[in-house]
């Protein structure tokens, strides 16, 4: 499980799990502070070094990394929220044994230092910053100062990211045995700088007893599960997809979803035109194929090819009544659906129709995988989704796992921190991706290389969740400048770093 993020909850339960096994606390974070003293003295340079030391584990971590860094003749200086007599457990031994002086945080002055470890808090933080720990927080984020944080930047929340009150901006953040979901949802992400993972002894075993249902989108998850070419094999094993195309004025989206699902590794890609826009298709189209397709009548039809096997609806295609016939179609011909744009907006005034045809596919189908995969962003989900949208104080994970359970699909919640989730509760957080994605036609390509991959008969949790980190890393592949063309140009070097 390479991939697990853990809960606040869940590390807590790996580090007592470890102890019970016969690691004593004190040793675990002697560990994590020697992995703190590194990389405090790859950031500092030769200059002196503040230590923030809060109430708890955190602080803890403060006085053994600042013990380390005294007895490497570093200039330390140690301001701490509680004094060491308030502190308990595997912290007051720490700090017992860190011979330097502490004094209070309210003496504490950014600019005198290289570098700032901030070990106020750490990710089980659950109630805003107040009092001094906030006012240092903020003077540290108005000076010109590196900052260190230990497990994640104070102020952060560990489960869902969010800013708790004031939270400290880092440069570099490290944290130990997993990276928790806070470091990977937004607004927690940008103010973690670059992450580095500490071993600190605890054993991967642990994760079968805890066994964790978030994870980080990226090979460790999903490459198991995704289905490459075989020497011995032909175009028809990887898939048929087929992609709706709206009327002449507004083909371009379901071109863009074409060529993306072709390069994404199906066998044949079809784009379904209505005869007003075949001519102007045709005219662009090369081995993406293309037939006609006019009303729910003729989709029936279609339908009987059963090599048919998964279909994109959405991308330019119109909001209207011919939207929700043609997506309930699909599903009640048991077929995969990826659903986005347009093809989710129709079903906003009567999401359960959509939901319930989901359902019966899903149930008609090995396993009751699920058939459906939404594709919303903030704005479609908040149509699909309107009370979920509205509800305070849900996460953006909270917000796509709850939408998955209730639709019986995959919801894929675009953004950068973007969450996949799925009816069973798993969820996936992304971290590929580059501010360039923030175009039109992005989320038209990420469509068809996801519906490539439900193509080859990946599942569809990890088909979704391979399918937006190839939209990401074919992203940063391109560089800036990107527009929603180049992304499946990029692809075949994504694939070529899968299978390398």
């Amino acid at each position: 499980m390479d991939a697990a993020l853990l809960t606040p909850e869940e590390m807590g339960a790996a580090d007592r799990a470890t102890i019970a096994a016969g690691t004593p606390g004190i040793l675990l974070m002697e560990r994590a502070a020697a992995a703190v003293a590194a990389a405090a003295m790859r950031l500092s340079g030769d200059g002196p070094i503040a230590l923030l030391a809060g109430p708890g584990n955190n602080g803890g971590d403060a006085y053994a990394a600042a013990a380390l860094l005294k007895s490497a003749g570093r200039a330390v200086r140690l301001f701490h929220l509680v004094a060491k007599e308030g502190l308990a457990g595997d912290a007051a031994i720490a700090a017992g044994a860190y011979d330097g002086p502490a004094e209070t945080l309210s003496s504490f002055r950014p600019g005198d230092f290289a570098l700032v470890v901030d070990g106020l808090f750490g990710a089980g933080l659950a109630r805003p910053l107040e009092g001094e720990a906030a006012a240092a927080v903020d003077r540290a984020n108005a000076a010109p100062v590196k900052v260190l944080a230990i497990d994640l930047p104070s102020g952060i929340s560990g489960a869902t990211g969010a800013v708790l009150g004031t939270a400290v901006k880092a440069d570099a953040t490290v944290t130990f045995f997993r990276r928790k979901p806070g470091h990977l949802l937004e607004p927690g992400r940008s103010y973690c700088g670059e992450i580095t993972v500490a071993d600190i002894g605890i054993s991967d075993d642990v994760l079968d007893t805890i066994a964790p249902t978030t994870f980080e989108a990226g090979p460790a998850l999903f490459q198991g599960r995704l289905k490459v070419p075989a020497d011995a094999g032909h175009k028809y094993d990887r898939g048929h997809a087929v992609v709706f195309s709206g009327p002449a004025h507004q083909t371009g989206a379901a071109r863009l979803a074409a060529t993306a699902a072709l390069r994404g590794g199906a066998g044949l890609v079809t784009v379904f035109a209505p005869a007003s826009a075949v001519l102007v298709v045709a005219a662009q189209l090369t081995a993406v194929m293309l037939r006609r397709c006019d009303d729910a009548a003729e989709l029936r039809e279609r339908l009987a090819d059963d090599r048919l096997n998964v279909f994109v609806l959405g991308p330019g295609f119109g909001a209207g009544d011919k939207a929700r016939d043609f997506a309930q179609a699909v599903l009640g011909a048991g077929r995969r659906l990826v659903l986005d744009a347009d093809g989710i907006t129709a079903f906003k005034d009567e999401p359960q129709a959509l939901f319930a045809a989901a359902g019966e596919a899903a149930r008609g189908r090995p396993g009751g995988e699920p058939a459906l995969v939404l594709t919303p962003h903030a704005g479609e989900f908040k149509r699909l989704f309107p009370d979920l949208a509205a509800e305070d104080g849900l996460s953006k994970l909270d917000l796509a796992r709850r939408a998955a359970a209730r639709a019986g699909a995959v919801v894929v919640l675009k953004g950068r921190d973007t969450v996949i989730a799925a009816p069973d509760g798993r969820a996936a957080i992304n971290a590929s991706g580059t501010a360039w994605l923030a175009t039109a036609g992005t989320g038209d390509v990420l469509a068809g290389i996801v519906a490539a991959q439900l193509a080859q008969g990946t599942p569809s949790f990890e088909a979704a969740a391979a399918g937006v980190w190839m939209h990401g890393k074919a992203a940063e592949a391109f560089g800036p400048g990107l527009i929603a063309e180049d992304l499946p140009q990029m692809l075949p070097k994504v694939f070529a770093g899968l299978c390398g």
